[in-house]
């Protein structure tokens, strides 16, 4: 369906993508069909490929996650059962590790770089991390070449030069970052208006209403899985604003040693997620990398009594054991959540998923030993043949970064190296 003259003028279009605009506010919208460009007779149409990497910094118990047997007729392991229904779409790779990257947390600093020895902090300079590598080639194709994202203090992505690359931290300012534009004031009265329970939907309501019956009934339903999406991840924000609004209940009585403070790492984590599926959606960005939250404080959820770093090292205490269980299970759900989204979000007769790798890993292997050997990987979408087990001997495995340059691959940049790769990694190969 050509895009009516109406609709021409309504939209501001850069490229493929399109853009509702108000006072305030810029909100991308999702490829419709009625904005695509008709290919010429024998012109290919180009499949826009995106990463998502995320880093647990306290990793997950690898006795709940790895399946105890490889290949395509593996069994689900205790963490990889809430993600059964996506078995197909997913890989778990078992036996990668950095060379050279030794056991500590300083390990972080070279998860995505595979810059050697970030352990011995003397000396130690860090290298380009894989998305920012991939956004040298591709980051002019969306308004942000890339996003880092963190709900810790520090982030994954590192410049050329071996700089850390501030990553956003709070999901209000990536929302505005991504949706909230204009004069000073007119994107501050937008700020107010989140705050009050106000939608920066109802700004641009006048504008998606004419859009209605310009577009096809296909286009219509991915509006408004769109703008659905939008609204309640506002309301979200409003009520966690609302909690760290409000005063804490003061007590007679002494603090206790282990100080307690309940910190929603899920809820921060499921923001994020929320604003990466829109951030994919929109187009907006094609990189980004996320960094999960591993605090010392007690999380809000029933059956834990201690800290995640406090629990992620046991030392073998299977009370702690039990409880860092629950804990890791609730985050592998938010990990099913959003790449449930994904491949629910079709995009040109294709899901997101198919689209989009979402690399899910860690810098430590076993957070109770700080071993930085047998990384749990979770690799997902992009559109690769999953469904399996790929297994390496830790012993002797091949470089993790070989399944970076695999990525790199896929994402269409022809590079022979990156980090410490010694080519792809055998056994991950592309749907035809």
């Amino acid at each position: 369906m050509a895009t009516s003259t109406a609709v021409t003028r309504l939209l501001n279009q850069s490229s493929r993508r399109s853009f509702l605009r108000a006072a305030g506010v810029t909100l991308a919208l999702p490829m419709l069909d009625a904005l695509q460009p008709k290919l010429r007779a024998g012109e290919k149409k180009v499949v826009p490929r995106r990463m998502v990497c995320i880093c647990t910094p306290l990793s997950v118990n690898p006795n709940y996650f790895f399946p105890t047997d490889t290949g395509r007729d593996y069994t689900l392991s205790p963490y990889l059962e809430p993600l059964a229904e996506l078995r197909n779409d997913f890989s778990v790779i078992s036996g990668l590790s950095h060379p050279d990257v030794g056991s500590s947390h300083d390990s972080i600093f070279s998860f995505l770089t595979a810059a050697p020895h970030p352990e011995i902090r003397a000396g130690f300079r860090n290298s380009i991390s894989l998305d920012q590598f991939a956004a040298e080639h591709l980051g002019g194709q969306t308004r942000f070449p890339s996003l880092s994202l963190s709900a810790e203090g520090f982030g994954l992505s590192w410049t050329r030069s071996g700089a850390l690359v501030p990553p956003d931290l709070y999901p209000a300012s990536v929302f505005a970052k991504m949706f909230l534009d204009g004069r000073p004031d007119e994107v501050e009265s937008q700020k107010r208006r989140l705050r009050n329970g106000k939608s920066i939907l109802d700004t641009l309501h006048a504008q998606a209403k004419q859009l209605n019956p310009a577009i096809g009934t296909r286009d219509r339903e991915k509006l408004d899985e769109y703008f659905t999406s939008v609204r309640e991840l506002e309301q979200r924000m409003v009520v966690q604003q609302e909690w760290a609004n409000r005063p804490k209940p003061k007590v007679d009585a002494k603090q206790p040693a282990n100080n307690m403070n309940s910190a929603d790492l899920i809820g921060k984590n499921r923001l994020m997620f929320d604003l990466i599926h829109l951030a994919i959606q929109t187009d907006s960005t094609r990189l980004i990398t996320m960094l999960l939250l591993g605090t010392s404080n007690v999380p809000p959820i029933q059956g834990i009594s201690a800290g995640h770093h406090d629990l992620s090292h046991h030392g073998q205490d299977p009370k702690k054991i039990e409880q860092l269980k629950i804990l890791e299970l609730e985050k592998m759900k938010t990990v099913q959540e959003l790449l449930s989204k994904l491949k629910n979000t079709q995009e040109e007769g294709e899901s997101l998923l198919d689209r989009t790798m979402v690399y899910f890993s860690s810098n430590l292997g076993n957070a109770s030993n700080h071993s930085t050997k047998n990384l749990p990987i979770l690799f997902a979408g992009g559109g690769f043949n999953h469904g399996q087990h790929l297994a390496f001997d830790p012993k002797s495995p091949p470089p993790l970064s070989n399944l970076y340059l695999s990525m790199l691959h896929r994402l269409g940049i022809p590079s022979d190296k990156f980090g410490s790769s010694s080519g792809t990694l055998t056994g991950l190969a592309a749907k035809a």
